[in-house]
């Protein structure tokens, strides 16, 4: 792969390194690299490797450098052609995304710290289609701060080069250029000298002249440089001045970490750094701006690991506690100190190897890189909808996972949304001349799923499908009709306008067998039509845990069995949240069952679920959280029953087994309640609540029945859903054996 990697500069510091060792090690893999950046100590490092380098002024936010470094960027990738630009840092990141969506190149980010996030900054990042991050905490951090899907987020390592920082790796030459004793302990630290980064280096200079009188003779060899660094050095030099000898020695920033590292007995410092010395075989006491662990050993393995050595979330260094540590470690015997730099040496070949987090990098290339087919997918999306945010999601996945060839531009009504939901590539759905260059550039339509082509909703939205189809058939394309459930159609008028597009479609797949009745009785006859099953049988549910949290942020208790209940807003519906608070309550004191109300589309559905709420007598709870597809899925597995008014909460709820009762108010529920052979509670415009208690009375005594027979159907509609991928690499992939009549 040709790679281009945009940074902030190449000076000391953890990620600055961790960039360095990834470029090298993928160039070592045989990969073409190459790093823009403001320049810095380690750009002759990767020259020498063979990565080219350009400099631009990423590191400063000024209007006028963010311009300068935007104009050299779009230079570099339209010289360069990178097959993945990778950013590392807030700016960088910013300035590629502003760039990613004109220039159209697969774009990836790595988090290596947290952010402030707080007024205008939080608006100046760009995530990319995939992140990155070095360690759980911080991926937790993206998830809570910025909203992104926990899917779209890989946690890497900081890789550490196990022969660079080697126990054979001598320090003898830095010794010897600063004038160090070698019978004297030396203790090394590294970190940038920033004012938000040198509190121990700080520290370390206060507590010079006591660890002196701890440990006569004690050197000091602290490097790194930054913006805080003249007023450290003036320090050190105070304290060299009061004791008549140089304790404290600065070097300022240096690119020979390893040598550093190497000479001293112990290492003191955090994340990178703290690994790397690790490598070293050296024990090492981590201890950072964030927090402060201690001298690591098999004690702090867990711990250290949850923060990435960085101490988050630990208590601050203080300097007695560092005084007493670095005393003590240096107390250590020849052969304790041998033991603890070996035990964290083979913590590095565990768990932190360079060729891991290339490894870790490359499987996230993959997942952006250009596919050899582009299809485009229409339906109603970037709308809020859990339902067919889910089938957009299935279809992303299940697509995914039949071939890694194939990359999908979605039609949204909110591109954004869509991109940060699903890491996907969208375009707004209403602007005409961008869905022509989509279809254009595409090797193939994909219209659905869901219920497009119907007139129930509007006219209006049935010609929007169709125009998008004959745009694409106008220009040549193959046209997937994709797991569709259609009607109901009826307008005569319409009703021939459909039939027309389903005839010449060149692969049409339908999601029930109503669906593939509605078309014979308009008068379609051809033969290869595929009833398949709806896409989200298909998608994953989110973890059980995520599930329980969410059940328990509604305020049920997790002890007692609920009744999940989906409602939408609907004309001419008269009583009937009154009739189904009665049903509500019914269940609430027959079988002991909670009821919560779940919201597929909150704008729409949240009022009608207070009406029925308000009119209850029993309590009730609302999951008004926001919530994925996936999460709902997982609240819905955790129920004992469903009430569904919304086709895609019942199957939802279809997918995770559990009986429901649907609440009719268009005949595709009613259809696919009698492809799943479950009761319909009623019809939502003339709603009698005796009648749906008695039927929810006999599924409840038929329980164990109906659970039974809808495991069967749903692993069965699992295998079926499966098909619409196959189908659709079969077209792309053999336009020569394409069915249909196009």
């Amino acid at each position: 792969m040709k790679i281009l990697m945009a940074t902030m500069g190449l000076d000391i510091g953890g990620a600055e390194t961790h960039i360095v060792e990834l470029a090298k090690e993928l160039r070592h893999q045989g990969h073409d690299v190459a790093v823009v950046s403001n320049g810095g100590v380690y750009v002759p490092e990767i020259t020498a490797a063979g990565i080219r380098h350009y400099n631009a002024p990423m590191h400063r936010r000024t209007f006028r450098d963010m311009r300068r470094s935007r104009s050299i960027l779009r230079k570099v990738i339209q010289q360069e052609r990178p097959d993945v630009v990778h950013a590392h840092a807030r700016i960088p990141a910013f300035l590629c995304g502003s760039l990613q969506r004109k220039l159209r190149f697969p774009f990836v980010t790595t988090a290596h710290w947290v952010f402030d996030t707080r007024g205008a900054l939080r608006y100046l990042t760009n995530w990319g289609q995939r992140t990155i991050a070095v360690s759980d905490d911080i991926k937790s951090y993206l998830i809570r701060e910025y909203g992104l899907p926990a899917e779209h987020i890989s946690v890497t390592i900081n890789g550490i080069d196990t022969e660079k920082f080697s126990p054979a790796v001598s320090g003898a030459g830095v010794i010897a250029e600063f004038g160090l004793d070698p019978q004297k302990p030396i203790v090394s630290y590294v970190s940038r000298m920033d004012a938000d980064r040198a509190l121990v280096a700080r520290q370390l200079i206060e507590i010079a002249p006591e660890l002196d009188r701890l440990v006569p003779g004690v050197q000091l060899l602290i490097a790194g440089g930054g913006n805080v660094f003249e007023e450290l050095r003036d320090k050190a030099r105070a304290v060299n001045s009061a004791l008549g000898r140089p304790c404290v020695t600065m070097t300022g920033p240096r690119t020979d970490i390893n040598q550093i590292v190497a000479a001293g007995q112990i290492f003191v410092g955090v994340s990178r750094a703290a690994l790397e010395a690790m490598s070293a075989g050296k024990p090492v006491i981590v201890a950072g701006n964030e927090g402060y662990h201690g001298l690591f050993g098999p004690d702090k393995l867990e711990e250290a690991q949850a923060g990435n050595f960085c101490c988050r979330g630990l208590p601050l260094s203080d300097p007695r506690t560092l005084l007493r540590d670095v005393a003590a470690a240096l107390a250590l015997s020849p052969e304790e100190k041998e033991r603890a730099g070996a035990y964290g040496r083979q913590v590095i070949f565990d768990h932190y190897s360079v060729r891991r987090m290339a490894n870790d990098c490359l499987a996230v290339y993959d997942q952006v890189r250009r596919r050899r087919f582009q299809v485009v997918m229409s339906g109603y999306y970037g709308f809020s909808n859990a339902g067919d945010d889910a089938i957009l999601e299935a279809i992303q996945q299940a697509i995914h996972g039949a071939s890694d060839d194939i990359a999908v531009t979605v039609l949204s009504n909110d591109p954004e949304l869509t991109r940060k939901q699903y890491g996907m590539e969208a375009i707004p759905r209403f602007r005409m001349w961008k869905v022509f260059s989509a279809l254009r550039r595409s090797d193939a339509l994909l219209s659905g799923g869901g219920s497009l082509l119907q007139d129930a909703t509007s006219t209006r939205s049935l010609f929007y499908y169709l125009s998008v189809i004959r745009c694409a058939e106008w220009l040549g394309k193959p046209v997937m009709l994709y797991a569709n459930g259609i009607g109901p159609v009826r307008r005569p008028a319409n009703r021939r306008r459909v039939k027309k597009v389903v005839e010449r479609a060149t692969l049409v797949t339908l999601r029930d067998h109503s669906s593939a009745r509605e078309l014979a009785d308009m008068g379609v006859t051809r033969q290869d039509l595929r009833v398949t099953a709806d896409p989200v049988f298909h998608l994953s549910p989110a973890a059980p845990e995520r599930g329980a949290e969410l059940c328990r942020s509604a305020g049920l208790d997790p002890d007692t069995p609920f009744v999940a209940v989906s409602v939408r807003e609907w004309r001419n519906t008269g009583n009937f949240h009154r009739e189904l608070a009665a049903l509500c309550d019914h269940l609430s004191r027959a079988y002991g069952l909670q009821v919560l109300f779940l919201l597929m589309q909150p704008d729409r559905d949240r009022a009608t679920a207070r009406l029925v709420q308000q009119d209850m007598s029993r309590p009730s709870h609302l999951l008004d959280a926001a919530c994925t597809p996936r999460e709902l899925m997982a609240v819905l597995g955790r129920a004992r029953l469903c009430l569904a008014m919304r086709l895609h909460t019942l199957i939802f709820a279809a997918r995770m087994a559990v009986p429901s009762m649907g609440l009719v108010y268009d005949p595709k529920v009613e259809s696919y309640l009698q492809e799943l052979e479950l009761p319909a509670a009623g019809y939502v415009d003339r709603f009698d609540a005796g009648e749906a208690i008695a039927q929810a009375d006999k599924l409840m005594g038929e329980y164990d029945q109906v659970l039974q027979r809808l495991r069967l159907k749903s692993a069965a509609l699992t295998r079926a859903a499966g098909e619409n991928e196959a189908l659709l690499l079969e077209m792309l992939e053999h336009p020569e054996r394409r069915p249909g009549r196009g």
